[in-house]
């Protein structure tokens, strides 16, 4: 089964009321009733939202159904505090790529929907139900369960509805990971949480393990993200209301989120974007300070047919495939990249003024 080592060493049977039988999560059960196993997947290098609403669904079919689950990983998981999410709470995850999938299996998708581009599972297995909050539409067709909301700031909080509709109280392993997810989805300002996240907050805090917690937020950081840091912000310019980073190679792709995240609380922007390159991929994160900035739709619109995009209203995130990785065909990728962002925003084509002078990096470089 998959579950953390911190939960309890066996699951219950926990029968559900005919009469109660009316709840999203009593629905979501029923889907499952016949499956042999329940495999739940999410999209490419999973956050802690899509770790700590596998790590709950789980509990929850093995505690209502006591069928066995499998929780997985799409591709490696770079954060550091995602690592840590998952190393301190020993959390066991099967590599995608790994799997066999049986005849008789339910598939679970979480913080994601189908045939987004996000994905390295094969395409021909089946999904019987998806749970997500973002606004990136997907295919579901032919999916048999759908709950998506929109207004909610986190899927961890509408897994964590499920638990408290099925009267559940979490292991403090799942109701960690439950709270850490929601945190991070929902710590920036403007907020995007709605009711049910601190319903969600609420209802895991008292069940989360603190120091574990602690643990987690305050994650230690090797030399390549200060690195990376240093790099990111030599190549930051500001375009008006607008500050984007020319990140060069990312040891992971994640750190692209965490240079927007710095750069989104510069007192003098709205907009906040970085683009780095991984792999054979030009990464794309996007922050915004304000409220109904569309921020998913304005960067799915600015990649166009370069790759993909999607996201939340003030946070979004994309890729766009490199049909080389040689500087000068990144560089005019970039160029077309900031060209549609400064329409797309409404600026005036202008030239980047850097953030930090070229004259003060090359003082502080020599002293």
């Amino acid at each position: 089964m998959a579950r953390s080592a911190d939960d309890p060493g066996g699951v219950r049977p926990h029968s559900v009321p005919v009469h109660r039988r009316t709840k999203t999560s009593d629905r979501f059960l029923d889907e499952l009733k016949d499956a042999t196993r329940v495999t739940f997947v999410s999209h490419v290098h999973p956050d802690p939202d899509a770790l700590g609403s596998m790590m709950g669904l789980a509990h929850l079919v093995e505690t209502c159904l006591c069928k066995p689950t499998r929780i997985t990983r799409d591709g490696p998981i770079g954060r550091a505090e995602n690592r840590a999410l998952v190393d301190t709470l020993h959390v066991e995850l099967d590599s995608v790529e790994m799997l066999i999938w049986d005849p008789g299996e339910a598939v679970v998708m979480v913080d994601s929907q189908p045939k987004t581009g996000r994905h390295s599972f094969p395409r021909a297995i089946p999904i019987t139900a998806v749970l997500d909050h973002h606004e990136t539409p997907g295919d579901l067709t032919g999916v048999p369960f759908v709950d998506i909301r929109r207004n909610v700031g986190a899927t961890c909080s509408i897994v964590a509805k499920y638990l408290m509709e099925q009267d559940i109280v979490p292991p403090k392993a799942v109701a960690t990971a439950l709270l850490y997810g929601i945190e991070t989805e929902t710590n920036g300002y403007p907020r995007e949480a709605s009711a049910l996240d601190d319903e969600a907050t609420i209802f895991l805090y008292p069940a989360a393990d603190k120091n574990k917690l602690a643990k987690i937020r305050n994650a230690r950081l090797p030399i390549s993200h200060f690195e990376t840091l240093l790099l990111a912000l030599q190549s930051t310019f500001i375009y008006d209301r607008l500050i984007v980073s020319w990140a060069s190679e990312l040891p992971q792709p994640d750190l692209a989120a965490e240079v927007c995240d710095f750069l989104i609380r510069f007192e003098e922007v709205d907009w906040a974007v970085c683009a780095g390159v991984h792999g054979d991929n030009l990464i794309l994160s996007a922050r915004s300070a304000l409220s109904d900035a569309n921020a998913g739709e304005l960067l799915r619109s600015v990649v166009g047919r370069m790759g993909r995009a999607g996201g939340h209203d003030r946070r979004a995130g994309g890729c766009v495939k490199l049909a080389s990785t040689a500087p000068s065909a990144v560089e005019e990728v970039q160029a077309e990249l900031r060209r549609r962002l400064l329409k797309a925003l409404k600026i005036d084509e202008c030239r980047g003024q850097r953030l930090v002078p070229l004259r003060e990096l090359l003082q502080n470089l020599q002293g």
